[in-house]
């Protein structure tokens, strides 16, 4: 089949979001053919230049997020009111407002209609307002090229004042000032700028079988559209919800922009959960978050990110590791990861156990890892001073940073296999990739209870509450002094990995979705013979096999063999024709 791989600052992009496993996922079904359609996120990242693409991927088409030109032709006055009217309406679901009424004129009539129940004009739900205004934008983009500089225009921010100041709207939203404004509108032109891309023709999006959105958010808007405009279905995967990002990411921002834009974040997620045949999540606390926001039950499944195990088999294979009264922490060093409360709970290991080490094992996540790293050094120094005596030489701290690619440590599987027992301390966590890392290595791991740990864990470490250094101080404990029950924890993590987040699972997972959704999708295009009549079967599946039937000898079907026979493999460049007995 022909799938649309919609990005969003990620694959094919050399750096990015949902990089690593759309390109496992690429690479794992060659026998499918992709088109991805990528949007980029900065000058940067189109610089940098993309990965190696394999063959199956027939067609690259890149847009860009972080810039845009204006349209070439202006809105007519026509094409300017029903900007209004759908804007409008937008922008009053967002605010909460009761509906939205820019102009009083037979259109804006007949829009009002169209977004109403059929049952006494009443207001219809406000998915349905969303989705009407939504796709007329869509519709209205398509037919004039663009909207770019509708959308970056004072037309648009007065819309939304207006819808501010409405009626009914939300308290937040009518206390927005011009600043909020401004801001608010820029993130819309921003996430909607999809709406202005030429690629929903049918030498486009419409030419795919599935359209597969890498995340949520504006990744999923093009695959919204091909599916509104030409019936493609659509399939949604997530490994980090966009709306819980948007609450994560911007804390500081104003009441009014906060609660209009996480308004159009959960609209456009509930839309596209609405609209899409099968939603994934990649374990089930994103899972909760898309039921939460609007995704029915039946439609989501449960797709874990695949690992390669290869990197880690060996220490996973040989469990014994280098020095069983050493700690490990490897992650990216980030205030999230509160390393300051891992720091305080090895005092406590210490004291306990005074030959007990701790290597931390990472490199900063920009200037503010940066910052937080020559903090943690700090903490280090005063909480661990040299030592004139005692199991250590003086200015031997406990306490090592460093970063795989040394001698000492030259792959991450080398950094697990230093210690004996791997630790997680974070706050804030989606899918624990090190954990999962940490666990084909056969290490006994004690992790806090946050994001999805217990759901990978599943029983194989120790779970301890966020920022309790105690606790996490007497697990480690727990765990150095029993070698058996490390060693039993170990294998029983390292089977699980094994089975359940593995490359091998996650391609055949996505693989079998694939063909159920593409088995029940119905035919979109109306293909007719010479005498008007259908053909349902003018592009058979037989066409795409890579082999060329042809007919067998004539002594072979006198002797009761099969009538065809096949020759030479050769891939199939052109579907074939239908059998005359095909209708």
């Amino acid at each position: 089949m022909r799938i649309g791989l919609l990005t969003e600052g990620g694959y094919p992009y050399v750096s990015g979001d949902a990089r690593l496993w759309c390109d496992r996922l690429v690479h794992g079904l060659a026998q499918h053919e992709f088109d991805v359609y990528a949007l980029s996120r900065s000058q940067h990242q189109e610089d940098e230049g993309w990965i190696p693409l394999p063959r199956n991927v027939r067609r690259v088409r890149t847009a860009p997020l972080w810039m845009a030109e204006d349209d070439e032709a202006a809105l007519g006055r026509r094409a300017r009111r029903r900007f209004a009217e759908c804007f409008g309406e937008l922008a009053a679901v967002l605010c909460g407002a009761p509906g939205a009424s820019p102009a009083s004129s037979a259109s804006s009539a007949s829009s009002a209609s169209s977004a109403s129940v059929a049952t006494g004009g009443a207001p219809t739900p406000e998915a349905d307002r969303f989705a009407n205004a939504l796709y007329g934008l869509a519709e209205l983009a398509r037919e004039e090229g663009g909207l770019t500089g509708a959308l970056r225009s004072e037309a648009a921010v007065r819309t939304l004042e207006r819808a501010c100041r409405a009626p009914g709207a939300h308290r937040t939203a009518r206390e927005a000032r011009v600043p909020d404004l401004l801001t608010v509108a820029a993130h819309l032109e921003r996430a909607l700028r999809p709406l202005s891309l030429d690629w929903y023709e049918d030498d486009g999006l419409g030419a795919v079988d599935l359209c597969h959105a890498a995340s949520g958010g504006t990744a999923a808007l093009p695959g919204l559209l091909a599916r509104h405009f030409t019936g493609v279905p659509l399939m949604v995967t997530e490994y980090g919800v966009r709306l819980r990002t948007h609450y994560l990411t911007a804390p500081d921002a104003p009441p009014a922009v906060r609660s209009l834009l996480a308004a159009f974040q959960g609209r456009l997620a509930a839309e596209a959960y609405r609209q899409a045949e099968v939603v994934t999540a990649g374990n089930t606390h994103a899972r909760r978050w898309q039921e939460r926001c609007g995704a029915e039950r039946e439609k989501l499944r449960t797709v874990y990110p695949g690992m390669n195990a290869r990197p880690f088999a060996e220490v996973g294979e040989s469990p014994d590791c280098v020095d069983p009264d050493t700690l490990v922490w490897v992650g990216r060093v980030e205030p999230a990861k509160d390393l300051v409360s891992l720091l305080h709970a090895f005092a406590e290991v210490r004291k306990q156990s005074p030959r007990t080490r701790l290597r931390i094992v990472g490199a900063p996540a920009g200037p503010e890892g940066t910052a937080y790293l020559g903090h943690c050094r700090t903490l280090a120094a005063q909480l661990f001073p040299d030592e004139a005596a005692g199991p250590h030489a003086a200015g031997d701290n406990p306490v090592s940073f460093e970063e795989t690619g040394g001698p000492e440590l030259p792959t991450l599987a080398d950094a697990y296999a230093s210690g004996a027992v791997t630790v997680l301390s974070s706050v804030v966590e989606g899918f624990p990739l090190g954990l999962v890392e940490a666990m084909l290595c056969g290490r006994a791991t004690v992790s806090t209870d946050v994001g999805a740990v217990v759901e990978v864990i599943g029983g194989t470490g120790l779970v301890v509450p966020p920022r309790n250094p105690r606790a996490l101080a007497e697990a480690c404990v727990a765990l150095l002094r029993d070698p058996e029950r490390r060693a039993r924890l170990g294998a029983a993590a390292r089977a699980r990995a094994l089975e359940l987040f593995t490359v091998e699972q996650n391609i055949e997972a996505f693989h079998g979705i694939y063909l159920e959704i593409v088995s029940r999708a119905p035919i979109r295009r109306g293909l007719l013979d010479g005498a008007g009549e259908p053909l349902p079967f003018a592009v058979p599946a037989e066409a795409h096999v890579s082999v060329r039937w042809t007919a067998a000898s004539p002594d072979l079907a006198a002797r009761g063999g099969p009538g065809w026979a096949a020759s030479r493999p050769v891939r199939a460049t052109t579907p074939l024709p239908a059998p005359e007995g095909a209708r």
